[in-house]
């Protein structure tokens, strides 16, 4: 039977980066399919040169959220209207309240009602790391499970990725001779995202791969900089085919109140399995 997944995010292209493959697969089955952000990423690392006359990042980053959407089958997006903390948390951005400045429980509630509307079946958030420790990130993690729970959201599954593989994905890349980002610094890796047995979802995605590539390619401003680095998301753009397969082809989830062993491999595992409600 058909579900209805929401699937909330910190900033535009993190959606492409963590669950556009199981988005598009969701969306492709028949199922509904809603986008939530907390902000427009207007704090982003972005070259003003790619901004038309008093476009904001804010801006552009709503466009290319919509455009991501539309490469997923995604029905409904919503901006819960946030500000974006930035990688240092600030309480304000420009005057206006940033996520990690607002109650918690106020954004769940805003969170909340949209789950209620929706009558919402899943709802992804992120682990308890917020992925690679972004406050926005943690915040989505807190605020989620929060709302979940007001809204009586049957299963809230945490986005994650797979440590071991990651290391492991890292090694191939550069083995290979690609230029591994900065940021991906070996001694933080062992604080970021989950470790292999705490993962209860292993989803295949590979044939959803096309779709997430253009979600990713939507989101352009975030190929380039302000400064003199490379992003992350260019160099995952510049990847072959099969090697982008490889390291994308696969989406990673952990699931609130389910014990970690064999590995579900789809999102609506616990809904198919008996009803909850």
């Amino acid at each position: 039977m058909p579900h209805t997944l929401v699937s909330f995010h910190a900033h535009p292209d993190d959606e492409a980066l963590l669950t556009a493959g199981t988005l598009a697969g969701a969306a492709a089955a028949g199922h509904r399919v809603v986008l939530v952000f907390a902000t427009s990423g207007e704090a982003g690392d972005a070259d003003a040169d790619t901004l038309d006359g008093a476009e904001t990042l804010g801006d552009r980053r709503r466009a290319e959220a919509m455009a991501s959407a539309d490469a997923l089958g995604v029905a409904r997006v919503v901006f819960l209207g946030y500000a974006d903390s930035g990688l240092d948390g600030d309480d304000t951005t420009n005057g206006t309240e940033t996520f990690v400045g607002a109650s918690p429980d106020e954004a769940a509630e805003r969170l909340a009602e949209i789950l209620r509307e929706e009558g919402a079946d899943v709802l992804t958030t992120y682990d308890v790391n917020g992925g690679y420790g972004h406050p926005d990130h943690k915040r989505v993690h807190q605020v989620g499970v929060a709302a979940a729970a007001l809204a009586g959201t049957p299963v809230v599954l945490e986005s994650t990725v797979n440590r071991d593989v990651l290391y492991l994905g890292l090694q191939i890349v550069k083995n290979m001779g690609f230029e591994i980002p900065p940021e991906f610094d070996p001694a933080e890796l062992d604080t970021w995202f989950s470790p292999a047995d705490a993962v209860t979802h292993t989803v295949d995605v590979s044939a959803h791969l096309a779709a997430k590539r253009a979600s990713m390619t939507a989101h352009a401003t975030q190929t380039t900089s302000a400064v003199s680095t490379t992003r992350t998301l260019a160099r995952i753009l510049e990847l072959p085919d099969d090697l982008y397969g490889l390291a994308f082809g696969t989406e990673w989830f952990i699931e609130h109140g389910r014990s970690p062993g064999d590995p579900a491999t789809d999102v609506f595992a616990t809904l198919d399995a008996e009803p909850t409600r």
